[in-house]
């Protein structure tokens, strides 16, 4: 009796198991026989493999494996292993009936007797395929982004870990900061900051900032394996896993070192066509407001010089007139440096050996800067001549030695005057390429500001005080060496004193034959009578030049313009001499004498005029008359006219 309840409940329990392998579809559970024949077929192997029972009981189970498989013994060695082993467990593809294949997790238990005999085999067998293919398909995909991330040269793109250590190396990386990834990998971010950036905790900072802002951005300096800096935009992103924690951070860097470059010379170059801009147009100003005192000038000093003459010889009176003429040519020393800056005053070029020209003011400049201030002069190598006004150089030279001095204070200290011919290639300090001559000023000062040093040429801008100093110093060598080819550049930082520098082009071949100097003659006041037309648009100044001639004994017609002129000229045809001015509205002086040369060839014309814009009047057939000028200067250019044909006017 117990026996039949033993093998009731024992048929019992098989049944059970077999009603539950029976349900399972999800997984193919057979049996095996030793020899790997199949026994039993549950309906989850008939689902995915295929086979009904009737078809695959009694057959070999290496009919779902490939031929390669079959070939390679592989279904022998998996019972092998599971009898040997106690287990065989892999995935691999499989054969379905209809011959398609389907990714398998395979595993092989033996069923073994009490005693220990093989009864066969437990075989379970689940279809992967689905998470095969997404798993190979994110493996193409990581792949794919590796070889994309490898193959990026202009950024560095790189991994860290949660303390900032590197677990990723690209291309662009090694290529931008110099380390290979053996080298990097595993080594703290930070070593690419700088030692001042280091110093202030910026790694830290950056790391902590994308943890909790979830983004850095930054652009700074930064350091290459070699020790060399570039200019880096820099992003660090924080990487979160899909519970939302953060398993550390992509780091992306770009090199943008020239285009930084390039931007400080746009930049500069902005600033230097800004700084130009604003200088042509105060020398605009300032040259307009020169030509217009000049005029005053020139009409007071011709008052004066006619009142000094008819006065009587009261010494007081005299005295107070002196001292007005005296006030009136401070008012020309005045308007000449204007127009220096304005590049408008007449220069008398001529061949300057600017060694020789230093040399000889030495006593000068030892007497004017006292004993406080040890001059030194340094001159290297072969330093051609130039092409500039000789007196107008020595007095910008004076004019930096005294600057010097003062920014040196009662203390004194060295002064340093040097000279050197360069060859400029690339137009250095806004220059065309040449050969030049560097004369330079160096000082001991305290030395200057950057806002200070922007505003240091401009017309009346001194630092010296009320009463000190005019402010046109600086502004006359600019005018200078901007007019005879060149470029003044001023060099200074706070406590390190002051270099100004005036570059001139070396003389050109066509020009070395050049006197090196003038002979000053002269001239014989002529007292011989003339008719002479005066033109100016200035009511004040046509009268003073009237004045002046009809002292000096001629006959003088005068004009407002350039047409009233000519309609003079049509009708009187005994004028010996036409002076006009050249800057009038309508017709220029210039213009006046080109249309007098066309209707009366032989009949002179002397130009007048403050501003350079007789530049232009190359041809020493008009000769010219600086602005403001005495009766004696009018008196020695008269007489370099031949006196007047008297047959012609009595005819």
């Amino acid at each position: 009796m117990q026996d039949f309840e033993r093998r009731t409940a024992s048929q019992s329990e098989d049944g059970r198991y077999r009603l539950l392998v029976e349900a399972v579809t999800d997984y193919a559970i057979y049996m095996l026989n030793p020899d790997g024949i199949i026994t039993s077929w549950n309906p989850g192997a008939q689902r995915f493999k295929g086979y009904r029972p009737d078809e695959i009981i009694g057959q070999h189970f290496s009919r779902f494996y490939s031929t390669e498989d079959r070939a390679a013994g592989i279904p022998e060695r998996a019972l092998t292993t599971a009898r040997t082993e106690g287990k065989f467990e892999a995935e691999g593809w499989r054969v379905r009936k209809d011959g398609s294949k389907f990714w398998a997790y395979v595993i092989i238990d033996p069923i073994l007797t009490d005693s220990g005999e093989l009864l066969g085999y437990a075989k379970i067998t689940r279809d992967l395929t689905e998470r095969k293919i997404a798993e190979d398909a994110l493996r193409r995909s990581q792949e794919q982004f590796r070889l994309l991330v490898q193959g990026v040269t202009d950024y560095a793109i790189y991994l860290l870990d949660l303390e900032g250590r590197v677990s990723s190396w690209n291309a662009g990386a090694e290529r931008i900061k110099g380390y290979t990834p053996a080298e990097i990998i595993g080594e703290h971010f930070s070593r690419f900051y700088t030692p001042e950036d280091v110093a202030t905790g910026q790694p830290k900072i950056a790391l902590d900032t994308a943890r909790a802002a979830g983004r850095f951005e930054k652009e700074g300096w930064r350091q290459r394996k070699d020790g060399s800096r570039f200019w880096a935009h820099v992003v660090i992103d924080p990487i979160r896993n899909d519970e939302g924690e953060l398993i550390g951070f992509a780091k992306i860097t770009r090199d943008n070192t020239e285009r930084r470059e390039a931007a400080e010379k746009l930049e500069t170059a902005r600033e230097a066509l800004f700084q130009s801009q604003k200088l042509e147009a105060i020398g605009q100003l300032t040259g307009g407001v020169a030509h217009d005192f000049n005029n005053l000038l020139m009409a007071i000093m011709g008052s004066l010089e006619m009142l000094r003459k008819t006065v009587p010889d009261n010494p007081r009176v005299t005295r107070l007139l002196d001292n007005a003429m005296q006030a009136t040519e401070r008012g020309a020393t005045l308007t000449r440096r204007m127009l220096a800056f304005a590049r408008r005053q007449a220069l008398k070029l001529e061949r300057v050996d600017l060694p020789l020209l230093i040399h000889g003011m030495s006593d000068l400049l030892s007497r004017t800067l006292g004993p406080a201030i040890h001059i030194e002069k340094r001159f290297s190598g072969q330093i051609r001549p130039v092409m500039a006004d000789y007196n107008q150089v020595e007095m910008a030279l004076l004019n930096l030695a005294v600057n010097a001095r003062d920014a040196m204070g009662d203390a004194g200290g060295d002064l340093i005057i040097s000279a050197r011919e360069y060859a400029l290639i690339n137009g250095e300090n806004g220059l065309k390429p040449g050969q030049y001559v560097c004369v330079s000023v160096t000082d001991e000062g305290g030395g200057m500001d950057p806002e200070t040093l922007e505003r240091a040429i401009e017309p009346f801008f001194t630092t010296k005080g009320i009463g000190k100093g005019t402010g046109l110093g600086l502004a006359m060598v600019h005018g200078l060496a901007e007019q005879s080819g060149g470029r003044f550049v001023l060099r200074s930082q706070l406590g390190q004193g002051t270099t100004a520098e005036i570059w001139m082009p070396v003389i050109q071949a066509d020009e070395a034959d050049l006197p090196a100097s003038e002979a000053v003659v002269t001239p014989i006041i002529s007292t011989e009578p003339r008719r002479i037309l005066v033109v100016d648009d200035d009511a004040i100044v046509l009268m003073s030049s009237v004045v002046m001639l009809e002292d000096l004994g001629h006959t003088v017609i005068d004009a407002a313009s350039g047409k009233a002129a000519l309609d003079i000229l049509a009708e009187d045809e005994t004028i010996d001499l036409v002076i006009t001015d050249q800057g009038m509205p309508h017709m220029s002086g210039l213009e006046l004498s080109d249309a007098i040369r066309q209707r009366r060839p032989d009949l002179p014309v002397m130009i007048a005029s403050g501003y350079a814009e007789l530049e232009t009047i190359s041809n020493e057939t008009w000769p010219q008359l600086t602005k403001p000028f005495t009766q004696r200067d009018l008196a020695e250019q008269l007489a370099r006219f031949a006196p007047p044909e008297r047959s012609r006017a009595s005819g």
